[in-house]
């Protein structure tokens, strides 16, 4: 038995499918298949039940799969400890969030305060997120979902209302609040599925016996207002974009929603089995430091030059990176999604 072995067969009982476990470890169908049956062979029990072209993890591979995670993840923890050793910033963190903007202020206050970090940031769906938390891939999430699994713990960051937004103009514009049955016919603007506005658009609707008429989805929530704003539907926006004054970019009117579930919850969410760098240890430290809307992003660096709180603050930890860029503490936003846009999400 090899490591080999163990991670082709781990991927394909992620998918319990051969043809996609053999895309994402690029190797082709035929060999990953082999791989599988010396493994069973050599474990004396198979692991799936295979029906034609169709597999699926059974009781043994069930089993085994524990334990093959376990091991691999100790593994994969000891590697980062390593290198997190070596290196002489802090290490990785690797944050993942449905919607970027949401935590824009958070990673840019985190990095002026520990410029030795190496933050990257994933733009993910409920799904993948959960996924990338059990596979190390990142060390926290900022949900606006619950996430499930036995191994995550997670604390509340936020609480904030959700507002109807609508194109100046709209019959809804200068309401102070709406009922659901009112927007019955309304078109919406919305996510697909599996993101958090869509989510809560189909509760609300469900709770009064409604389905929403969605005339716009797509996977970036940040272009929602901008597409309320051209007139093509209305959409659900969290408070943060009204205080944050959108609308005098991208012109919508806030109305108030009458259900009280039109609100979303932010948590932070990390695997307690999993090995945090010295990074990860004190982004948890620090996002939890203070109320989570009271991040804000660090001043230009001509005000921190003119103000010697600024300066102080600016300067909480020694700035000993390689100024040239080669020492290494970046942040770089990925998309996790096919379709997803990395920068203005919300």
């Amino acid at each position: 038995m090899d490591l080999l072995q163990l991670r082709y067969f781990q991927a394909v009982a992620r998918y319990e499918h051969i043809s996609r476990a053999a895309e994402e470890l690029r190797v082709a169908q035929p060999s990953l298949s082999r791989t599988l049956a010396r493994l069973e062979a050599e474990l004396g029990s198979p692991l799936f039940d295979r029906q034609g072209r169709r597999i699926r993890l059974n009781q043994y591979g069930a089993m085994f799969l524990r334990h093959v995670d376990r091991a691999l993840r100790e593994l994969d923890d000891g590697r980062r400890a390593l290198r997190d050793a070596r290196d002489t910033g802090l290490g990785r963190v690797g944050v993942a969030s449905e919607t970027l903007l949401t935590i824009t202020h958070l990673l840019g206050s985190f990095r002026a305060a520990h410029p030795r970090a190496d933050a990257r940031l994933f733009q993910s769906t409920a799904e993948e997120m959960s996924r990338q938390l059990r596979s190390g891939e990142v060390d926290f999430c900022v949900a606006s979902q619950p996430l499930t699994g036995a191994s995550l713990a997670s604390i509340e960051l936020a609480s904030e209302e959700v507002l109807l937004a609508v194109p100046p103009g709209h019959r809804l514009d200068g309401r102070e609040s709406v009922t659901i049955p009112e927007l019955a016919d309304e078109p919406f603007v919305s996510t697909r599925q599996g993101h958090w506005q869509r989510a809560l658009l189909d509760r609300l609707f469900a709770a009064e016996g409604l389905t929403p008429l969605v005339s716009c989805e797509g996977d970036e929530p940040g272009a929602s207002q901008d597409m309320i704003s051209a007139g093509l539907g209305i959409g659900l926006i969290p408070a943060i974009s009204r205080r944050a004054g959108t609308e005098t970019r991208v012109p919508v009117a806030w109305v108030h929603v009458d259900a009280s579930e039109c609100h979303r919850v932010l948590t932070l969410v990390w695997n307690r089995d999993a090995y945090l760098s010295e990074a990860a240890v004190k982004f948890r430290e620090f996002t939890i430091s203070r109320p989570f809307m009271a991040h804000r992003l660090p001043a230009p660096h001509h005000e921190r030059a003119h103000d010697p709180a600024l300066r102080t603050a600016a300067t909480a930890e020694p700035a000993d990176a390689d100024v040239s860029g080669q020492g290494g503490h970046s942040c770089r936003a990925a998309s996790a999604t096919a379709g997803g846009v990395p920068g203005a999400a919300r």
